[in-house]
Formats: structure tokens, sequence, C-alpha cells
């Protein structure tokens, strides 16, 4: 309310001075002297309200981004508490025992919250055992409510399905993991045994029987104790028989024999797995029980005189069963220790019984019938569709479309055979020989192909290791014997020599000399002692014209300048002719194209005598 009576309105001062400075105060009071709503406190006191705030200075903090989520199912995955406990189980119909009390283990999964109780299995107790209640949420009372893990501790009762389980402890895992959620665990109990259990684990009463021999102590002192023993049947003799392997079980509670048998992958047979089922087999029978059919004989002990036992099955020794013979030639490390305590026997080797395979048969191809080639023939011993040989498909990329050609005469004592005259062809390609007659008019003689392409075998060569006639063997002089037909090679032609040449390492010294001295006596031009020649002479015409295109075509070749001079100084006799070695020698070092097709046939043309080139007509060629 506006007060009437106030007559102060006067204001505080706001500006003062101290040391010649102007400062500014906070008015403390209103005017007339009232109190101020505001700013009631000091100076001091704000600026420590203001370090106190920092919402004031940064304004408003940014809230924390909010926790990851994680579901249960991976919080508690694999984690599982575990309680000892126990249930008491009535037994109304037997005098041993009144009730019978069941340990148990119940599991709790802290994924989902469900349950299990699992009973452990004891051996021979008769009772059905295991899984008592499948894993699932148990309900704890009529509202449906489940057990939770707080519902479960130490010392407790909890009733499942009607059956009251007693928690007697519980593993670490679970001990810490209730504690720190903040239950306080009860002290562990003792567990409660089974009367019935414990009165079994009593040791037994000591009878004395009057036989030495008691089958139930047999029968409890060799329980699961099994005599092995690996044996062969070998049956190799009888017909379509075989060798094979067994496994002879002995069992030792009652003196049982078991013969099993052993498969291998891919072996043919039907997968039986016994032999023999497991019986006592009898040793030796009485007389009466040998000629009595055994097929409907009930063996019983009198019918038998002795039995078959441990002793009878040795390692290394064979023994009769059902009219089969059975090697045995090894056995397990427990059979070789009971025969160590029990008969002494401490050495019992294995046998090696695999048969070592015989060595492999020698392939011997059938005598060559003399049809195709041996080679040919043979593929059909190697296989039941026969391939053909294979090539050599290098010297065939190689030696492609080269063939060497000769020129042969029939040495027959046939008069009409001595005018024959026949071509062979040699294939470098294949190895292979084809003889051609050219026909000639009016001889009575059909010429045409007198052998097909095909590899012919020299003469004194065996027919398991077959020599072929190759390129070595044609030379001037030579004789190839064709089935049975002697040829005499006469001439050749100059791919012939070009190719001997070039191959020398593969013909002799002999051979080679052979050939080049028969093309020069064919190329040497007959020998004249006039230097004048008649126009009419065609070799003296194609000479003149060989000289006058080459004139023509290598009129600017910078060889032509002193060829004469060069010449001259290795003919000392000033004959006009150089040897055929030293002529070449000339060429080269004056870069004459000795190469060029013409070039060849002028030098051809030029060749005289033995090795002697006429360079007169060479060098007229490379002058203006």
């Amino acid at each position: 309310p506006l007060e009437t009576n106030k007559t102060a309105f006067h204001r505080s001062q706001t500006l003062g001075y101290r040391n010649g400075y102007a400062i500014v105060r906070r008015p403390t009071v209103g005017i007339g002297g009232d109190r101020l709503q505001f700013n009631q406190l000091s100076q001091a006191e704000l600026d420590e309200l203001a370090n106190k705030a920092p919402v004031l200075t940064y304004g408003q903090p940014k809230q924390a981004p909010p926790a990851d989520f994680i579901p249960a199912h991976v919080a508690f995955d694999k984690k599982v508490l575990k309680f000892d406990a126990y249930f008491q189980e009535d037994v109304p119909m037997s005098t041993e025992e009144h009730y019978r009390i069941r340990q148990v283990n119940i599991y709790y999964y802290l994924e989902d919250d469900s349950m299990s109780v699992i009973e452990p299995v004891v051996e021979n107790s008769g009772i059905p055992q295991g899984k008592l209640i499948k894993r699932q949420r148990l309900a704890k009372n009529d509202r449906g409510d489940h057990y939770h893990w707080k519902d479960l501790n130490r010392g407790i009762n909890i009733t499942i399905y009607g059956k009251t389980f007693r928690i007697v402890d519980c593993d670490r895992f679970t001990q810490v993991f209730l504690e720190s959620q903040g239950i306080e665990l009860n002290p562990p109990e003792k567990m409660a045994l089974d009367p019935y259990t414990e009165l079994r684990k009593q040791p037994l009463r000591k009878y004395v029987t009057p036989s030495d021999f008691d089958q139930l102590k047999q029968f409890l002192t060799f329980d699961k104790q099994v005599l092995r023993f690996y044996a062969i049947w070998d049956d190799t003799d009888s017909m379509y028989g075989e060798c094979r392997t067994y496994v002879i079980h002995y069992y030792l509670m009652d003196d049982t024999v078991e013969i099993r048998e052993v498969h291998e992958r891919n072996d043919g047979r039907d997968p039986f797995p016994l032999l023999m089922n497991r019986q006592r087999m009898p040793k030796v029978l009485v007389e009466n029980a040998k000629n009595f059919p055994q097929c409907v004989l009930e063996i019983s002990d009198q019918e038998v005189l002795e039995w078959f036992t441990a002793k009878d099955f040795i390692v290394g020794k064979s023994l009769t069963i059902l009219g089969r013979t059975f090697f045995i030639y090894d056995c397990d490390p427990f059979t070789r220790r009971y025969y160590k305590e029990k008969f002494g026997i401490a050495d019992l080797p294995r046998i090696d019984v695999s048969k070592q395979e015989p060595p492999p048969v020698k392939q011997e191809l059938p005598p060559y019938n003399g049809y195709g080639l041996v080679e040919d023939s043979a593929q059909n011993c190697f296989a039941l569709i026969p391939k053909a040989p294979k090539k050599d498909i290098i010297k065939m990329l190689v030696n492609d479309n080269k063939v060497l050609r000769y020129l042969a005469a029939l040495e027959s004592p046939i008069p009409e055979d001595k005018d024959r005259r026949f071509v062979f062809s040699y294939f470098l390609a294949t190895d292979m020989i084809s003889i051609f007659e050219p026909p000639v008019r009016n001889s009575g003689i059909i010429g045409g192909k007198y052998l097909g392409r095909t590899k012919v075998v020299k003469p004194y060569s065996t027919v398991d290791n077959p020599i072929y006639y190759g390129p070595s063997d044609f030379f001037i002089g030579a004789v190839i014997e064709v089935f049975g037909h002697r040829f005499i090679i006469l001439d050749t032609d100059e791919y012939v020599l070009k190719y001997m040449e070039s191959n020398a390492a593969q013909y002799s010294p002999e051979a080679l000399a052979s050939i080049q001295n028969h093309v020069q006596k064919r190329e040497a031009p007959a020998p004249e002692s006039e230097s004048k020649q008649t126009e009419k002479d065609p070799g003296v015409q194609e000479l003149e014209a060989l000289i006058d295109t080459i004139q023509k075509q290598l009129k600017d070749h910078s060889c032509k300048e002193n060829m004469h001079e060069a010449f001259q100084i290795y003919d000392k006799e000033a004959s006009g002719y150089v040897d055929r070695e030293m002529f070449f020698k000339i060429c080269e070092s004056l870069n004459v194209p000795i190469d060029d097709s013409l070039v060849k046939e002028l030098i051809r043309l030029c060749s005289h005598g033995e090795g002697k080139i006429n360079y007169y007509n060479f060098v007229r060629a490379f002058s203006n």
C-alpha cells in the first residue's frame, strides 16, 4: 500500500571520489531511506554466489547422455546360479528302506529367470535319473507368481510341483552374486545322506564256499574286462578265397568269445559287424556229441569236455573256431598286461602278417606282325582303346614343309630295271620317306607312287628296337634298302646341300663332301681354252643377261670401287680364278650382297672346276 504520511523523499548518493578518482556506488537504500526489494546482498556475497552458480556464467548445463540399455539376455548371458538341494521320497513297499534321500542340483538362469532341476546319475541305482524338471519358469504360488533369485537362499525349503526341496548350499559364484545384491545368505547346511546307499557302501560279508571257483566272484572281479586279439583267416587256398582280418574278444567275466569283422573302405562287403555272436566256445566235445548234428545240438557241460579259456589265445599261435583256423598276430596293451600278471608271459611281440606285393610283371609286347609302324601297333597293347603315338610337336613346327629330295636308281639284276629312276622324298618333320617313279613313255612300266609316306627300317635292326633311316644316311653313292629293294642315291637338289651345310653336325664329313663335289661338278661350265665364245651359246647369253640385270638393280651399290684390284691381289698367277673360300671372304669385306638371289645365280654361273670361281665375269656385274 502506498504510504501517505511519508515526508522524506531524498535519494542515496551513488557517486563518490577516492584518491581523485570517481567511483560508482550501489544504492543501499531506496528513496527516503526505504528498504530495497532486491540487491540486498553485498558485493562479496554476490561474487561468491556467482562463483557457486556456474549457470549464471555458462548457462544451463547440457544433460549427460543416458546410459546404454543392456538387455537381460546379454548382461546375464551364461550366468547361472547353482544350489545344492535334496528331497525325501517315500518307499512304501520295501523292507530294507522306508524313505529315500535324492540329491539334486537346482540351476537358476539369470538371463530369463528360468530354473531346472538335475539329479546326478548314480551307477547301479535302479532309478531313472538325470533331468527331473526341464528348464522353465516355475510357479511359486497359486496367484501366478514365479520364483525369483531373491526367493532363493541357503537353509530354506521351496516347493516345486508338489515336491519340497531343501536347499543346503550353493557354489562360489552364486554366493558372490547374492551378496553383491544385498541378500544375506544363511549358513550352509550338511547334505543329507541316503541311509540305504550308505548301507550298500559297507563291506560285504565274506562267505566260505566249498568250491574254488565262484561264478559271482568272477563276474564282480572281471566285469568290463575284455581281452582283445587281432587275427587273420587265410583262405587263399580255396577258390575265390582271400586273407581277411578279424578282432577276437574274450570276456573274462563269463569266458565267452566274440569274433568281429574288420571292414575297410570300399571293400565291397556288406557291413555285418559280427562273424560270431558272443558265446562260450567248446574246445573238446564228448564222443557222442561229435557224431550228433551240431546244428540242433544244445551245447552244455554234458556235451563238452573242455571249453576255450584265456590260456588258449596266445599271440603267434593258431586256433580253430567253428571250422575256421584263425592266426593271432597281435593284441592290445591290456591283454599284454593280463598275460604278464596271470600267466607270466612278458613278451608278446606283434607278428608281421602283411604280404609283400609281388614284383611288377614286365609288360612284354607281342612280336611285330609287319603291318603299320611298330610304335602304332604297340599302342594296341597299352590301352583297350588305342591312342595315336605321341609326336614331337617342336620338331614338326621347326621342320614343317622341309623336304629333302634325292634321285636314286634301283639295284636289280633285271635289265629292264637298270634305267628306272626314282625320286626319294625325306620329310624332316616326321622322318618319313616316300618314293615316286617318274613315268617314262614307252618303257612298259607304269610310273607314279612307288611307296607311300612311311618310316623305313634299316636292315639288320631288331623288331623290338627298330632303327629308321635318317637324313645322315642319304648321300651320293649311299645304298638304301627299302623292304628288300636296294636303291643307290645318284643325285640331289640344291636344298639338300643347303640343309647339310647348315646342319653339318648331323652328317659325316665324307657324306657332306660327296654332295658338295657332286653339285660342283654338275654346276661347273664346260672348260674352254679360247676366250671368245659365240653369241649363240645359251650359257653365255644367260650370263650376259644376268650381268645386265644386276647392273641395273645394283648400280648404286657402294662396293663397286677397287673390286677388281681386291681379287687380283689374291690371284697371283693372273688366271682370273680364286678359291671359293677366299672369294666369299673378299665379297664379305667389300659388302657384296651375296645373299641376293641374283648374286647367288651369278656365283653359280661363274663357278669353274673344283672350288674355283671366275671373278672377271663377276666383277663385270658391278662395273659401270
